[in-house]
Formats: structure tokens, C-alpha cells, sequence
């Protein structure tokens, strides 16, 4: 039976955590290394109600994209997830930026899921090299890419129009709005993101790029089935996906 070092261990093979951004904190958030795991639960968040699916599932692993430790924190009261992994004896490991950046990782994911199948990284060096870049055969109006994400996502979503036909598109689960100048700058005419804000858009259409703005959840959080089964076909182990963790819900336009 696999440990928590072992199953580590193959993320970081494939995620290497020292390629996460310095801001971060992906890798082991709680536990024991040399706990041995049976059944292991995945979630993009680990939230209250995720510890206690784990527990109910008698499950000794909890693997997430977003890390339960993020800020420094002066204190952990009961309510806390990382309180709650700790008192129930789970461990966590945390794959964020490491898993942004990575092959396999949250945007091939989000490529796939949107149907462009595997896409090309913006560029090689640096937090961008996250980004990845697709190219439609023939130019296209913003509106019929912004409805086709929106059903391929099962989302509402907002979007900015710079003014142009949309050919190559930037693809950035989370928060990608960051990279949208140097999106601009390698030639691309969209950005599909998670979050934007009123002046992320205005700053697109200055920058002369379209942003469509689909979700934080619902950009990401394809990526966590595609790791529970590459898990489960490495290890052999049992893995379940934790009931959604988003913290809104979404009306959905089709």
C-alpha cells in the first residue's frame, strides 16, 4: 500500500513543487508522510464539509489544488479545515502553482475541457509559461466564443470585446487576468481566464485583447478528476472526488 510519501512523491515527479511561484505554499499541509493511504479524497478547496466527506469515506488522504494554508495565521480554532484535518488524523498535500504550470496539470486540463485539445504554453519561462495558447483555423466573433465556452464550462459568463475577430486565444484557469498584457504582446486576441475585474477588461480593451471571464471554480476545477484518476491508475488506490466545493453557484446559460 502506497504512503503519503510515495503518492507525494509521484505528484511532485510530475508537478515538481519547487516550480510553484514564491508566493505559494503547494506541497504537504498536514499529516504524516509515512501514513499509509488506502483511499484518498480530492477537491480543488478543502473546506469543512470536504474534511467530513473524507472522514465518512474512512479516508486517510486529502489532495487539493488550492492550498488550506495559504496566509500566516496567528491562531487555529475548531471551525478551521486545516484544524479539522490535524484532529481528525488526515493528511494533505496542496498542488497550486506547481500544478498551474505543469503538463497534465490545471491548463491542459481547461484546454481539453474547452475542446482544444492540447495546446502549446505561451511561452517557456517564467509564472506565464502557465498560459496555454490555441489558434482557431478561420477568425471568430467574441460572442460565438464566449457562448461555446459558456456551454463547454456549464457556466454563465462575462466577457470584453477589443474591437477584433478572436484567431488566437490565450487559455489561464484561476486568475490569469495578470498575464493578459503579455497575452497581448505574444499576438493574442482572447484571453479565457476565471476572474476579471471592471478594470482587468477596461485594460484588455486598451491593450487591445478580449477577456472572457468563466470562473475561478469552473476553470480549475477540471483538473481535479484528471488527477484522481492518474492517482488511481499509478496506485491503485481508492479515490473519490469530494461533492463541489465552489463557494457560489452559477446560473448557467446553454
Amino acid at each position: 500500500m502506497p504512503t503519503v510519501k510515495d503518492i507525494y512523491d509521484y505528484i511532485n515527479s510530475t508537478a515538481p513543487f519547487d516550480r510553484q511561484s514564491e508566493w505559494d505554499n503547494s506541497g504537504i499541509a498536514a499529516g504524516s508522510f509515512d501514513t499509509e493511504v488506502e483511499t484518498a479524497v480530492f477537491a480543488l478547496d478543502i473546506t469543512a464539509g470536504v474534511v467530513g466527506f473524507a472522514r465518512e469515506n474512512n479516508a486517510q488522504l486529502v489532495i487539493s489544488h488550492h492550498p488550506v494554508i495559504f496566509r500566516p495565521r496567528k491562531r487555529l480554532m475548531s471551525n478551521d479545515p486545516a484544524y479539522m484535518l490535524a484532529n481528525a488524523g488526515l493528511s494533505a498535500i496542496c498542488a497550486h502553482t506547481s500544478l498551474d504550470i505543469a503538463e497534465g496539470g490545471v491548463n491542459d486540463a481547461l484546454t481539453a475541457k474547452l475542446g482544444y485539445g492540447k495546446c502549446p504554453a505561451l511561452t517557456t519561462e517564467g509564472e506565464a509559461a502557465m498560459v496555454r495558447v490555441f489558434e482557431y483555423d478561420k477568425p471568430r466573433a467574441i460572442g460565438d466564443v464566449a457562448a461555446e465556452t459558456a456551454k463547454a464550462l456549464e457556466t454563465a459568463v462575462r466577457y470584453s470585446d477589443c474591437g477584433k475577430l478572436v484567431k488566437k486565444v490565450a487559455v489561464c484557469g484561476g486568475a490569469g487576468c495578470d498575464f493578459a498584457s503579455v497575452c497581448a504582446q505574444h499576438g493574442c486576441d482572447l484571453l479565457i481566464t476565471g476572474d476579471a475585474s471592471h478594470h482587468d477588461f477596461l485594460d484588455g480593451i486598451t491593450d487591445g485583447i478580449s477577456i472572457i471571464a468563466a470562473g475561478h471554480y469552473e476553470t480549475e476545477n477540471p483538473v481535479v478528476k484528471v488527477l484522481a484518476n492518474a492517482i488511481k491508475e499509478q496506485f491503485g488506490i481508492n479515490t473519490l472526488v469530494a461533492p463541489s466545493s465552489a463557494p457560489c453557484q452559477t446560473a448557467v446559460w446553454i
